[in-house]
């Protein structure tokens, strides 16, 4: 793609979060977000075709963006077990963020036309977190450090105490953002929770795989 190109694009995109947290999904139509963006509608229709398309490649955009930070904390983590409280703190930032949320309330405004934000949000979203919390969590029950039977439903042990409905209060406004800090806590909290579960036995069992 070429420079003027990304640089397009990331205007779409930035306008499309304004209006988006302005209007709500349903308010947020291809000519408005065009016009913010100082794009024609001519190339949103060529390169999204729908505005659930657009929302969607920002949904991916997202997951990406979110992908490199959490590989990037997996790498220069300098053991398994202390990688699990710094990824659950990164998962939760990202969860958390402005754009996640408005993400969120998009897919939910979109159930009941294309279902399509939902389908990105859940492949981009757990499909994303779910294998890299097992590599992680393999990778710790190799070394002894946790004892799992089953890697795939310890990650979803895992992620369930970490987010929990964290996500779901913040979409439907029922709580505020919690300050990072709070972030912090509930993270080292849900990470203490987890290794309390899968602390190694005296005949440590198999990752299935």
């Amino acid at each position: 793609m070429r420079a003027s190109d990304i640089e397009r694009r990331s205007r779409i995109h930035e306008a499309a979060y304004a209006v988006l947290a302005e209007r709500g999904y349903r308010g947020a139509s291809f000519l408005t977000i065009a016009t913010a963006a100082g794009v024609s509608n001519q190339t949103m229709y060529r390169w999204y075709g729908t505005k659930a398309g657009l929302f969607r490649a920002m949904i991916e955009e997202n997951a990406s963006a979110a992908r490199v930070a959490l590989e990037a904390s997996l790498n220069s983590a300098t053991g398994s077990v202390d990688a699990l409280a710094e990824v659950a703190y990164l998962v939760l930032q990202t969860v958390t963020s402005e754009r996640a949320i408005d993400l969120n309330r998009a897919a939910a405004s979109d159930a009941s036309e294309t279902g399509e934000l939902g389908e990105a949000l859940a492949s981009s979203g757990r499909g994303l977190l779910l294998p890299l919390v097992a590599s992680l969590l393999t990778q710790a029950h190799e070394r002894g450090e946790i004892s799992v039977s089953d890697v795939q439903e310890a990650a979803e042990v895992w992620v369930s105490l970490v987010v929990g409905d964290l996500q779901v209060r913040l979409v439907t406004g029922a709580i505020s953002r919690p300050s990072d800090l709070d972030l912090q806590a509930h993270a080292s909290a849900a990470s203490t929770r987890f290794l309390l579960l899968c602390q190694p036995g005296s005949a440590r069992e198999e990752v299935a795989q």
